[in-house]
């Protein structure tokens, strides 16, 4: 049997996972500590060899010689694509997009400056697991609404005596 067979659902609302973090960020089990360190240090890694290669493909167009103007136009495309991830990466830490079809457009802009998205990660996962404020926040919410419907209820209404009529 699975663990889920095994363990009985808990009432009320559940925390919403998080990758590589499962439900650990609620009470910070599980080595919590531990892979936020190593998730920043892998996200850090990788951005160091993302720009190892961005440096080969850049001496490409050195050695292909296209000119000063494309070579210009590649470095200021990756420094804004960059910038621009990573203000949007750490934008989704802190808030649900409001428009999530203006997330879903902005995915290839994301994709070209993948270092910011790397860092904002990393930068992140110094601060706390990413995301872990605004699922900490709307499962707290959750929570409070759960047991103030919960503690509003007086038992079971066919149970109740009913008044006595006059």
């Amino acid at each position: 049997m699975s663990d889920e067979e095994q363990t009985p659902a808990k009432a009320g609302p559940q925390p919403e996972e998080i990758r590589f973090f499962g439900t650990t960020w609620v009470d910070h089990s599980g080595n919590y500590a531990p892979r936020r360190a190593g998730l920043a240090a892998g996200a850090l890694a990788a951005a160091v060899a993302a720009c190892f290669v961005l440096r080969f493909a850049y001496e490409g167009l050195q050695i292909a010689a296209v000119g000063g103007v494309v070579n210009a136009l590649v470095v200021v495309m990756f420094a804004v694509c960059s910038a621009i991830a990573f203000g949007k990466t750490w934008e989704g830490f802190v808030r649900r997009p409001a428009d999530p079809a203006r997330e879903e457009s902005l995915r290839s802009l994301k994709a070209i400056g993948f270092i910011g998205s790397l860092l904002a990660y990393a930068a992140r996962c110094f601060v706390e697991a990413p995301g872990e404020g605004l699922r900490r926040t709307e499962y707290e919410t959750a929570l409070a609404q759960y047991e103030k419907r919960r503690s509003s209820r007086t038992g079971n209404p066919a149970t109740r005596k009913k008044p006595k009529r006059k």
